[in-house]
C-alpha cells in the first residue's frame, strides 16, 4: 500500500498528526513526503497510511501536492491560514530588505559628495 500519491498522517516527531502525501518511494523503509509537512525523507514506521490516494507524478512539486490535497479535501482550513501568514511575513521581509538597500544607496551617494 506504500505508493506515490497515498495520503498519510505523521505519527512521530514535531509534525505529528499532520497530513502528508507520499511523493517518492526511496526504499523498503523510507519515503519522501510532502503536504502539511516540510518535504523530507520519512520512515514508513512513522506514518499512518490512509485509504485516500491523489493522482500525482513521482517527485511532484510542493505546490502541486498542496493543490491536489485541497481538491481531495485533505488539508484543513487552518493550514491555508498558516500559508497566508507565511507569505505575508515573507513579503514584509522583502519590503524591509528593499528599504534597507535604498538607505544604503543614499548613504553611499552622500559619502561620494
Amino acid at each position: 500500500m506504500i505508493e506515490i500519491g497515498r495520503a498519510c498522517i505523521k505519527t512521530k516527531g514535531r509534525e505529528k498528526n499532520r497530513k502528508c502525501v507520499i511523493v517518492d518511494v526511496i526504499d523498503n523503509n523510507f519515503v519522501l513526503i510532502d503536504g502539511e509537512v516540510k518535504r523530507r525523507r520519512c520512515n514508513i514506521d512513522h506514518l499512518k497510511i490512509l485509504p485516500q490516494k491523489i493522482e500525482i507524478e513521482k517527485g511532484a512539486s510542493t505546490e502541486e501536492v498542496i493543490n491536489k490535497m485541497k481538491e481531495a479535501n485533505l488539508i484543513p482550513k487552518e493550514f491555508e491560514k498558516r500559508q497566508v501568514v507565511k507569505e505575508e511575513k515573507k513579503e514584509k521581509a522583502e519590503e524591509k530588505k528593499k528599504v534597507e538597500e535604498k538607505k544604503g544607496k543614499k548613504e553611499a551617494k552622500k559619502k561620494l559628495k
